[in-house]
């Protein structure tokens, strides 16, 4: 129950603060010494997120309500664009998680060396955006696309997913509050087809264990997942990302030093 508590924290605070959700829970794993096995820890991955996706849809109810409505209009207005940059803005991820699949999961699996590596990019792409200028620019076509192809190369462990296109999107111009917004709107379909495709391919052929611990691991991370989706976007305004690049610099270090050693 310790290890579910801690590593749905780490879930609910890295899934939205940049610092890289995989990475933090491979490091998580090696630390608290996880040696369950895969079809176990996959039922964690797949609880752990769900909390996540439903943290950012308690958060972002109304603006999920605004992009279905979008969707079904059919008008050339705000509402529609919006829906449309970002199901354009899921179709790199998308594409490579489903032909690369295999090929994903071999970057995971205790491979300290890679996260480390990734969590110095990490720090490096969040000390230039928060050197960036900030404007009133909204995302566009070729933005969502160019924004997608961020969140594609943030499937590997250590590189934020926040981080990447939240970066990303303010280093195109974007407005720093509609660059946060954008991103965390991104990925709730994205979870929820990990999830989808997790559970077909038999995340829950293997329960072992209190089901009372992945209760509990669901509800430390949507709680956890609620406060640091809320306090990322006034961060973001503030542009204070510089202090998570300091943070993915210490841990990066600590990660390649103790892979190494």
């Amino acid at each position: 129950m310790f290890e579910a508590i801690i590593l749905g924290i780490i879930q609910g605070l890295t899934e939205f603060l940049p610092v890289s959700s995989s990475g933090h829970l491979e490091l998580a794993k090696v630390i608290l010494g996880d040696d369950s096995l895969p079809e176990e820890s996959m039922l964690m991955t797949v609880v752990l997120h769900a909390a996540t996706a439903l943290s950012t849809i308690v958060v972002f109810r109304k603006d999920l309500a605004e992009i279905f409505k979008g969707l079904f209009q059919f008008k050339n207005n705000d509402e529609f664009k919006f829906s449309l940059n970002i199901v354009l803005s899921m179709i790199p991820a998308a594409v490579i998680g489903v032909l690369f699949d295999d090929e994903i999961e071999a970057f995971f699996g205790g491979k300290i060396l890679l996260v480390g590596t990734m969590l110095l990019v990490t720090a490096v792409l969040l000390i230039l955006a928060d050197k960036a200028k900030n404007t009133d620019k909204k995302v566009g076509i070729k933005e969502a696309i160019i924004i997608g192809v961020s969140q594609a190369v943030a499937i590997m462990p250590g590189i934020s997913r926040s981080g990447a296109t939240i970066s990303t999107s303010v280093l195109l111009g974007i407005d720093r509050e509609k660059a946060a917004r954008f991103s965390f709107l991104m990925v709730v379909p994205l979870i929820l087809g990990k999830m989808a495709k997790d559970i077909l391919d038999g995340a829950f052929d293997v329960i072992s264990g209190s089901l009372i611990n992945y209760g509990v691991g669901f509800a430390a991370a949507f709680v956890t997942g609620i406060l640091a989706c809320t306090w990322m976007i006034k961060l973001v305004k503030k542009s204070k990302l510089r202090y998570f690049a300091y943070y993915c610099l210490a841990v990066g270090v600590v990660a390649i030093v103790y892979s190494v050693v």
